[in-house]
């Protein structure tokens, strides 16, 4: 790895498409927030200023006030009785079996003494347990005191500004280079890059020199990103580098939710992306601006970190983020588009790349026919292959796919020409055998190829020198930030069939990789149509390649059904916005399972005790008051319940907040959080 983050040799698809933005104006204290304590917390908290939850004092203080000081009155008023009454019986029990001696003054002093401390002691064990004045003492008698006492600061130590140094490993190390970072402003994504750069270094310590001299002639701008920048404009999500969270929210202070998690900041992070997560709501409950966003805005910092790579797919209407934060910005169809796309994805195994394409190019409902058309496919794009080096375009493939005979003719010769026609025989004859049969899938693809065929996407896939240079998934070896900007307005069915191509392609880079280093992360800001058989598998996959993907739907129904419940054993964590459909909101609470509550029933029967007398009382009171006497029975039994049902998910989650369960890549997992996105 470059000490440039870049992993090496920038790969020609990264170039820069926009100015370095402006760095923040805002003084930012280094030394304070590099030394901020991080406490090591469940999954999912904030960690940043988190202050560990003490379960015993919260269920303390969950006892209103009145009723614990009315308690303690009462029972040191009754301590105190029991105090006065029984010293002086203990005495004169004591005085009875002649266990005190009148003459001897101290003798009795002692025993006196004695008893009032064993009586003391026992009236505290008692009443003070009962009347909880350990919680009064620490709730309001404690803090009074310690107001009014005053503490000594203790004398500063000479050697303390070494703990909180940022650069303190650095210093040691290289101690000009530290000297250059103190006399210069830098951020938090400085920091974080120049940090993971220092790691590095540590890692292979002959790289030190390289580092060191970098350091000292650029500065804060040292081990910088390929792209030069350092930071993204406009950024407004928490996030915190070293730990790598983005804070979404906070955690409510409710019974459903975990006592570790109340109150305590909400936040993902790799560990926790690296399972994938489901986000299903309406259109208008926040999955764009409160979850894609923040997380699209997380990966760019941690990319410019030199940490991760991040693929943010939606609509060139979805609020995404600006084209400053992205180095590569495709969006087919778009005239000033820098980019286009490579259908292939650059893979290296011509049948993988076309069963690929084929997926993507086939409508939901011709699902049934993927397999007759991956095969067509593979026996055009794989001898074009052998023949020409490279990957058929559009129109070329279009051609071959329809029947062409001018175009078969130049195929057959290039490869008669190349040593190869007697490899790809059985593939062409078997093609051309199927041309013009009411079956034949060639004909369905390249009637959706006609599709990509149109003169508004000639440069963003169609080879030749006017061609945009084509992104190709490969480059996810490197730190990239690349935003696919959808056209669904104008040309809809091009939409779903790029996105569900370029997700495709992403689930077999990121699995492909050599260089997991990086976290390769996904966002798309609408799955329903990337979503298929092959994803599915693919998302369980990239557990263990340092990938995940954060995949938002409208509704489970826009998903053909056999995939619904694989796609939730797929991924990791689960997240419910408030408004999705009962039917829904019934395979989150499966998903979620059910949990023992305690539930007390009571029941009222008519009163028909005692004798004549009772009787006569009660139908008089009856007679009166309109109500008959009756007894009360109260039963209390554990059950087991669903932890969110599909109607509370479907009509009691409140605006603004969302229920999500979390799962690690090493399996700790998280049950339903209800939490306020909007804090």
């Amino acid at each position: 790895m470059g000490l440039d983050g870049s992993r090496g040799r920038q790969a020609p698809q990264a170039q820069r498409t926009s100015a370095v933005p402006p760095q923040r104006t805002l003084p930012f204290d280094l030394a304070a927030w590099a030394t901020e304590p991080r406490p090591a917390a469940p999954p999912g908290v904030f960690r940043l200023g988190h202050r560990p939850h003490d379960g015993t004092r919260a269920e303390q203080a969950a006892v209103p006030a009145r009723p614990l000081l009315l308690r303690a009155a009462l029972n040191l008023a009754v301590g105190t009785v029991v105090y006065l009454q029984g010293v002086p019986l203990i005495q004169s029990l004591l005085t009875a079996v002649g266990l005190t001696i009148p003459s001897s003054f101290v003798v009795s002093f002692l025993i006196a003494l004695a008893v009032n401390v064993a009586v003391l002691i026992g009236v505290f064990m008692v009443f003070g347990s009962m009347g909880r004045w350990t919680e009064v003492w620490r709730r309001w008698v404690a803090p009074v005191l310690s107001r009014t006492v005053t503490h000594e600061e203790p004398a500063p130590d000479a050697e303390a500004p070494l703990t909180t140094d940022p650069w303190a490993g650095v210093r040691v190390a290289a101690p000009a280079a530290a000297r250059r970072l103190d006399g210069e402003p830098v951020g938090d994504v400085d920091y974080a890059r120049i940090r993971h750069a220092w790691e590095t270094v540590l890692a292979d310590p002959d790289l030190l020199p390289a580092f060191a001299e970098q350091v000292e002639v650029r500065g804060a701008a040292a081990c910088a990103h390929p792209s030069e920048a350092r930071d993204l404009p406009g950024r407004s999500g928490r996030h915190d580098l070293l730990a790598r969270q983005v804070r979404l929210g906070t955690a409510q202070n409710v019974v459903k939710n975990p006592l570790a998690h109340r109150s305590a900041g909400f936040a993902l992070d790799p560990q926790l992306l690296g399972t994938s997560l489901l986000a299903v709501g309406p259109a208008g409950t926040g999955k764009t601006a409160r979850l894609a966003r923040p997380v699209a805005e997380a990966l760019c910092l941690q990319a410019l970190a030199g940490t991760a790579c991040a693929v943010v797919i939606g609509a060139a209407e979805s609020d995404l983020g600006p084209d400053a934060w992205y180095d590569v910005v495709i969006a087919p169809g778009d005239p000033d588009s820098p980019y286009g796309l490579d259908l292939y994805g650059a893979a290296a195994d011509p049948d993988e790349a076309a069963a690929r394409l084929a997926d993507a190019l086939l409508p939901d409902e011709l699902a049934a026919r993927a397999e007759t058309a991956r095969t067509a496919l593979q026996q055009v794009v794989g001898p074009y292959h052998a023949a020409h080096g490279r990957y058929p375009g559009v129109r070329e493939l279009r051609a071959l796919l329809g029947g062409d005979g001018d175009a078969w003719a130049v195929l057959r010769k290039a490869l008669q020409a190349a040593g190869l026609l007697a490899v790809h025989e059985a593939d062409l004859q078997h093609r051309e055998s199927r041309h013009g049969r009411v079956d034949d899938p060639g004909t369905l693809l390249a009637d959706r190829l006609a599709l990509l065929d149109r003169p508004v996407f000639t440069r963003s896939f169609a080879g030749g020198p006017d061609a945009l240079p084509p992104f190709a998934m490969r480059a996810l070896e490197h730190p990239l930030r690349v935003r696919v900007k959808l056209p669904e307005r104008s040309h809809p069915e091009v939409a779903r069939m790029l996105s569900r191509l370029v997700v495709a392609q992403f689930v077999q880079a990121a699995s492909a990789r050599t260089e997991r280093s990086l976290f390769a992360g996904l966002v798309v800001d609408d799955a329903s149509a990337a979503v298929d058989a092959q994803i599915v598998r693919g998302l369980q996959r990239m557990r263990t390649a340092n990938a995940g993907a954060v995949l938002l739907l409208r509704t489970l129904v826009d998903l053909p059904e056999p995939l619904r419940a694989p796609l939730f054993g797929a991924v990791g964590c689960r997240m419910a916005f408030p408004g999705i459909a009962p039917w829904d909101g019934r395979l989150f609470s499966e998903a979620w399972g059910t949990h023992l509550v305690t539930e007390t029933a009571v029941t009222h029967t008519p009163d028909t005790s005692g004798g004549l007398v009772r009787k006569a009382a009660r139908a008089g009171r009856k007679a009166l008051s309109g109500t008959a006497a009756q007894t009360e029975s109260v039963t209390t039994r554990d059950v087991e319940r669903h932890r969110w049902s599909p109607s509370d998910l479907a009509h009691a989650l409140p605006s603004g907040h969302a229920v999500v369960s979390l799962t690690t890549v090493d399996g700790d997992q998280v049950p339903p959080l209800l939490v306020d996105l909007r804090d």
